[in-house]
């Protein structure tokens, strides 16, 4: 694999064998703590909230005390996290008394009945869901991307909601901002190829069940999905615009990415697929500039932006895939060439591989509380 930089990662997990990889991953200093904040992870049952834990503890996120909060049917199960043994405790109104960052990742509707509750009781709401994203005042962030947005929210100075933008959305900005600051992204049109994660737990094991049946030869009883979803691909299943004919998906990232950027002055087009691919998006994303841009200049700035990998072999043909992103931190970018359907230099083509559970949601929100502490 060649992988601009040359450094290995010193971010694999104990037992998994270290990739390649441009830089060494951010770490906080400590583990449980006398003086680091308290902790609500509300959701902790899914598949985002388990990887909440997950992300916690890889990055030995500082916490005095955490508190596992989940739906009824979820209550008084038992959770291990960091050698200690938890008891899952239901959602309620006064859930986040004494909580100092509440994670939540638990679905739309839940977030906005208690994302207010829990920034009226003083929390500071970290978001997975599309609740506010696109709330007047409430920052919506990639800590990479644009940190200044949540710059006023502090620890102690009183209850917040920031918003974990959608993950097709981070998956792309990752990579498309380093550009975007190089020469001025003008147009950017999108296709995405989305992995089960995006849609849950039960989406994922819907997957891994409908391959086994229909490898055994029996037929695939779609569940989650209209359709079946073990060797095929759809539109993504979220809700269509009719008028539009785009789906929401698509609308987030149009609309989120300019909410980011802070600029309207950037045309977007977005076609999101679903994929049979366990839980790593991929997205193919061609782009049009405001200056002239050489692959070899994309590249540097690709290869200097934090949590921004470049894999492009093109003697080996080998360039990102969803398994090089998988369980991984960084974004994956490959295929950078100039698009030769233009005659001037202001067109590029790249494709993006990122890891949907983690930099698509738990790692940016657990990023995102790690600012909170500076």
């Amino acid at each position: 694999m060649q992988l601009r930089g040359g450094m290995q990662s010193r971010c694999a997990r104990p037992g998994v064998a270290a990739r390649p990889a441009r830089r060494a991953c951010v770490r906080v200093a400590a583990k449980q703590t006398a003086d680091g904040p308290s902790i609500a992870v509300v959701g902790v049952t899914g598949a985002v909230g388990q990887e909440f834990l997950q992300v916690l503890k890889e990055r030995n996120f500082p916490y005095r005390s955490i508190k596992l909060l989940a739906s009824a049917r979820s209550a008084g199960k038992q959770q291990e996290f960091e050698g200690q043994t938890y008891t899952v405790e239901e959602l309620k109104e006064d859930s986040f008394d004494g909580v100092d960052i509440a994670l939540f990742s638990a679905g739309g509707s839940i977030s906005k009945k208690f994302g207010p509750v829990a920034q009226k009781a003083g929390s500071i709401v970290v978001d997975n869901s599309s609740a506010f994203r696109m709330t007047e005042g409430v920052p919506l962030v990639i800590p990479e991307v644009n940190p200044e947005a949540m710059a006023h929210v502090k620890i102690g100075g009183g209850g917040a909601i920031i918003a974990n933008p959608n993950c097709s959305t981070i998956i792309a900005l990752m990579a498309v901002t380093p550009l975007h600051r190089l020469a001025g992204v003008k147009r950017m049109i999108v296709s995405t190829y989305q992995a089960a994660s995006g849609a849950g737990a039960a989406a994922m094991e819907e997957l891994r069940e409908q391959t086994r049946d229909v490898l055994d030869g029996k037929e695939a009883r779609p569940v989650i999905f209209p359709y079946q979803y073990a060797f095929n691909l759809f539109s993504h299943n979220s809700g269509m615009d009719e008028a539009l004919g785009y789906n929401e998906e698509e609308l987030k990232m149009v609309k989120e990415t300019k909410k980011i950027w802070g600029t309207s002055d950037v045309a977007i087009t977005a076609t999101c697929i679903r994929v049979p691919v366990m839980r790593a998006h991929a997205e193919s994303i061609n782009l049009e500039f405001g200056s002239d841009i050489s692959e070899a200049d994309a590249l540097a700035a690709l290869a200097a932006f934090p949590g921004v990998s470049v894999i492009d072999d093109r003697k080996n043909n080998r360039f990102p895939t969803p398994l090089d992103a998988t369980t991984r931190d960084d974004v994956y970018v490959g295929r950078v060439r100039r698009d030769i359907s233009r005659k001037d230099a202001k067109g590029l083509d790249l494709f993006v591989c990122g890891d949907q559970i983690k930099k698509g949601a738990a790692l940016n929100a657990v990023q995102i509380a790690e600012l909170l502490l500076k």
